[in-house]
């Protein structure tokens, strides 16, 4: 079903905003201090051009230890790449959204948008995994929260 629904999403404007994606991290490149957006960018490309079955996740709650991208510069990171890309990417998603939801065959196709919209906002520290491998990383980030409270007491 996700490759079904992963081909329909690529012919079906999925494409562009992929490339929209690659576009921003392309003028990322042209800086070097911009690498580090561009390459988010580029992680995020592929996210965009085949959604279904995968999931970004904070790099934290999948290695269980912070990163430059996790962090407070990365919060930095994120702050400078929403004024200057991540609004125009998260608008390029949401107005996609609107156009899916006219239809109810399209209503699966905006929800992929909406959550890329919100991944366009501030991409820095997050990695693309599978579904599965989100779960995963979220109940053994659960696990370590649970055996810390407990060695709080």
């Amino acid at each position: 079903m996700r490759l079904i629904g992963n081909l329909i999403w690529f012919m079906f404007g999925g494409v562009i905003m992929g490339l929209a994606w690659f576009f921003f991290g392309l003028l990322a490149f042209i800086s070097i201090v911009g690498i580090p957006w561009g390459r988010a960018c580029f992680v995020m490309a592929g996210f965009s051009f085949f959604p279904f079955g995968k999931e970004a996740i904070p790099r934290n709650q999948l290695t269980q230890f912070e990163d430059l991208g996790t962090g407070s510069l990365g919060m930095l990171g994120n702050f400078l790449w929403f004024i200057f890309a991540g609004v125009w990417l998260a608008v390029g998603h949401l107005f996609s959204a609107l156009a899916c939801f006219i239809t109810i065959i399209g209503i699966p196709f905006a929800l992929q948008h909406l959550k890329l919209a919100g991944i366009s906002i501030a991409p820095i520290g997050k990695t693309v995994v599978t579904k599965e491998v989100a779960a995963a990383a979220r109940n053994a980030s659960a696990q370590v929260d649970v055996a810390n409270l407990r060695s709080n007491r």
